[in-house]
């Protein structure tokens, strides 16, 4: 079936009108009828061939909410009008050991992203930016009851990044939790951290945050211009989220942990960030990372954030104004998502 979208056809170019194909859901597959869609930064970084992996033309996105339109036949999991979610991942072997331990994203074949991969079959994934997607029922997950749909969108990757480290890390009563970085993922880091019951912790360098962060839910806020705050806080935090994607000074994070405490990235940047060793080794530090999440993580954590009234804060755009939307995020001017409404696809 054809389908309407926007994609970009060549690198340096902006986002446009595309038609693409989608198949009819085979026997355990759902076709996905998209209402919105999450703009992620790393729609911005693969589109863009910042990354040096795209393949022209590119349609984004893999932050989708949209209904069941038509499901194949032996589909279980959902059933025509749910509301559902499609994250990062589209495809995977689902026989490896991460496979069968729900961890789909550290698949041993490497998992097939939503958009600019190529899926099991040899075919190419187009992303979000469309109005229909076609998946198999193992990746789609359900919208709990009481998630605003275009609210949900971005935890479908943003909101899976932050909350698995967090679990992981045991963030909870009794643990002190620093955020470094207030954006699409270090609000949502702030809020989850906080319903866990960690004493959550903005780090930043910008005083005009910290009215953001406290209503977000941060305990306090370390403004790193601030020798003094610098001080009073350093050996105590046992868990730091850091999401920051661009250049910085790494070894500036280590000073605020506790004894065996975990700097954790969640932001990738794209170039080599210099370490001095002896700030991990003094204290038994530790510095990790983390990748989205696998299905079942993700099922839970919307689980999670429906109990909690979780979700991004986000600007809504038509699909006609994407483009300026993106200029802003290289401006970092979105307070903390943007999400396109489909609807205007049509």
């Amino acid at each position: 079936m054809q389908v309407d979208a926007y994609a970009i056809t060549a690198e340096g170019q902006g986002l446009e009108p595309f038609t693409i194909e989608r198949r009819e859901p085979g026997p355990e597959e759902v076709l996905v009828e998209l209402m919105y869609c999450g703009i992620c930064h790393t729609d911005l970084v693969v589109a863009n061939n910042e990354s040096k992996q795209a393949q022209y033309p590119v349609v984004p996105g893999h932050e989708m909410v949209g209904r069941v339109a038509q499901v194949g036949e032996g589909v279980t999991k959902v059933a025509e009008g749910d509301l559902v979610g499609i994250g990062c991942i589209a495809d995977s072997c689902r026989t490896c050991d991460p496979c069968h331990a729900g961890e789909e994203h550290y698949c041993n074949s490497g998992f097939v992203m939503t958009f600019n991969s190529t899926n099991l079959a040899g075919e190419k994934t187009w992303g979000g930016y469309s109005s229909h997607y076609t998946i198999h029922e193992h990746y789609v997950v359900k919208i709990p009851e009481g998630l605003d749909p275009a609210g949900a969108a971005p935890l479908l990757c943003g909101g899976i990044t932050v909350y698995t480290p967090l679990k992981r890390f045991e963030a909870g009563p009794g643990k002190r939790v620093g955020v470094a970085g207030l954006g699409g993922l270090g609000h949502l880091a702030i809020k989850m951290a906080k319903a866990m019951g960690a004493h959550t912790t903005m780090i930043t360098g910008s005083p005009n945050k910290i009215p953001d962060a406290e209503r977000l839910g941060a305990d306090d806020v370390v403004l790193t211009s601030d020798p003094d705050q610098v001080a009073a806080h350093a050996g105590s935090f046992d868990l730091i989220i850091n999401t920051i994607s661009g250049e910085h000074d790494v070894n500036a994070y280590l000073p605020y942990l506790s004894r065996k405490g975990v700097l954790c990235y969640v932001g990738a940047p794209q170039v080599p960030l210099p370490l001095v060793m002896g700030l991990l080794i003094f204290g038994d530090k530790v510095m990790a990372g983390s990748l989205i999440g696998g299905i079942p993580s993700t099922e839970e954590m919307l689980e999670f954030c429906a109990k909690h009234n979780i979700t991004a804060d986000i600007e809504m755009v038509d699909i006609q104004d994407v483009n300026a939307a993106w200029d802003r995020i290289e401006k970092n001017d979105v307070k903390y998502r943007f999400v396109i409404d489909l609807g205007s696809l049509s």
